[in-house]
């Protein structure tokens, strides 16, 4: 059909993927016959008033699908249909979900699912060359994408900075490895991340919790604490931090790094959350490059299973020293989960999950809101997860066994508790598999049980 022209305006992808998709759409419309010639190339590029270039990229995507197959001298053809459209109903797999975990909601709209899984079909067209042993750190693609990605924290690292990691727990793992031997000190929030707990314990490290107000750590208190323990390091999870949900603002973000910088303090900054706030602080990386470990994992931002993130070393020379103990331990990212991340921020999806976890978090946050005690709460209108500190006479223990049966994720303070006795409160994580209509089912059963007493809900019960 030599005056096929396609409606780029209908997809917000890179233009080259429009084009192949909207092959598609039209094959499966019947507005494209197998047989039909497309327009040439260039005639396509001077209607549409795009490069050439754009226009054969297009084509080139459509024949890897199957769709077209160009003849020498005769032109571009359509030979094939796209794949069924349809998402295979697997059966429920108990037990596969870690409700310990602070997840991100999961995606349920079909179109959204159905690009998800053209990218990994996408991906896997190149399978056998993925399943081979590939060098520490990412290819070049794979770090444009983390560039690309990263330029929405206002971070622009050289390449030589960036690597493509195996998840956030392994980067810390090896940072921290490199930063402090057993026996050492590295600083952080007094309730704090407990991954950051884990990697300190399996490393021998002693993690030293710092008080903490409703903008973040005391910056007097992390100075007196560099002068008295000479930490190796400063750990923060510094966006909708995990378990409180603050976020600390750029001013004391400036004057922690400014501490930092006075005791040649590196700052080991988790943002697993920074994507989520569509104009959240800068990263203390933005601030003080030069003593940061930037550590981007994308199973908030994403999706949890997709075990990658992306660490931006203060220097070229870190770089060094930080391959090799990450490639000793992991040997490397899985080129096909990288692949596919790489894909999806290429082809657009990467940010309609995000949008949707912004949207969807915002939709569940506001049910909190309208459904449990004024005041019962501390939260944030994009943190997957709410941190309550518990009236009298209720116990953690007793509270997190009374909301065992809702099917959210309940877990007592112990786990976060860095400084001092752990207090009664709970993080509940509104994320997950769980329907809109199971969190609102959750949050009536958690709301009766705050205006009760243990013993009065028991009785109930």
């Amino acid at each position: 059909m030599a005056d096929w022209i396609p409606d780029l305006s209908r997809s917000d992808k890179p233009r080259y993927l429009a084009i192949a998709d909207l092959i598609a759409e039209d094959i499966r419309a019947g507005k494209l016959a197998i047989g039909d010639r497309l327009p040439p190339q260039r005639k396509l590029a001077t209607r549409l008033d795009i490069d050439f270039t754009t226009v054969a990229r297009g084509y080139v995507e459509a024949q890897k699908r199957g769709l077209v197959e160009s003849r020498v001298g005769q032109g571009t053809f359509v030979t094939g249909s796209p794949r069924p459209k349809t998402r295979t109903a697997s059966a429920a797999r108990p037990g596969t979900v870690d409700l310990s975990m602070n997840l991100p909601p999961e995606p349920d709209d079909p179109v959204l699912i159905e690009r998800m899984q053209d990218g990994l079909a996408e991906v896997a067209r190149d399978l056998v060359a993925l399943l081979r042993y590939q060098g520490f750190g990412g290819t070049p693609a794979d770090k444009d994408a983390a560039s690309a990605w990263l330029g929405r924290r206002a971070l622009v690292p050289a390449q030589e900075r960036v690597f493509v990691t195996p998840g956030a727990h392994p980067a810390l793992l090896g940072i921290l490895g490199l930063l402090a031997k057993a026996g050492d000190t590295v600083l952080c929030e007094a309730v704090t991340y407990p991954g950051a707990r884990a990697v300190a314990a399996q490393l021998g490290v002693r993690l030293c919790g710092l008080p903490m107000d409703r903008d973040g750590i005391d910056p007097d208190a992390f100075a007196r604490a560099c002068a008295e323990h000479a930490p190796k390091a400063l750990y923060l999870n510094p966006t909708l931090q995990n378990p409180t949900t603050l976020t600390i603002p750029e001013a004391r973000r400036t004057a922690i790094a400014q501490v930092a910088r006075r005791f040649g303090v590196p700052i080991v900054e988790d943002d697993a959350y920074g994507f989520i706030p569509a104009h959240g602080p800068p990263p203390l990386a933005a601030i003080a490059p030069d003593l940061t470990w930037h550590v981007a994992g994308l199973a908030k931002c994403i999706g949890a299973g997709l075990r990658a993130a992306y660490v931006v070393v203060p220097d070229a020379r870190s770089g060094y020293p930080f391959a090799a103990a990450l490639r000793t331990a992991n040997v490397m990212a899985s080129p096909l989960t990288t692949a596919l991340a790489t894909r999806w921020i290429e082809d657009g999806t990467a940010d309609t999950l995000l949008r949707f976890i912004r949207s969807e978090t915002m939709a569940r946050q506001q049910m909190a809101t309208d459904i449990l005690p004024a005041g019962s709460f501390r939260a944030d209108p994009l943190a997957f997860n709410l941190w309550i500190e518990l009236p009298e006479p209720w116990t953690r223990s007793a509270f997190v066994g009374h909301m065992r049966s809702t099917g959210i994720g309940v877990v007592a303070s112990d786990a976060f508790t860095v400084a001092g006795p752990a207090m009664e409160a709970v993080r509940v994580c509104l994320g997950g598999p769980a329907s809109r209509a199971q969190i609102r089912s959750a949050l009536d059963f958690m709301a009766h049980a705050l205006e009760q007493s243990p013993e009065a809900v028991s009785s109930v019960v």
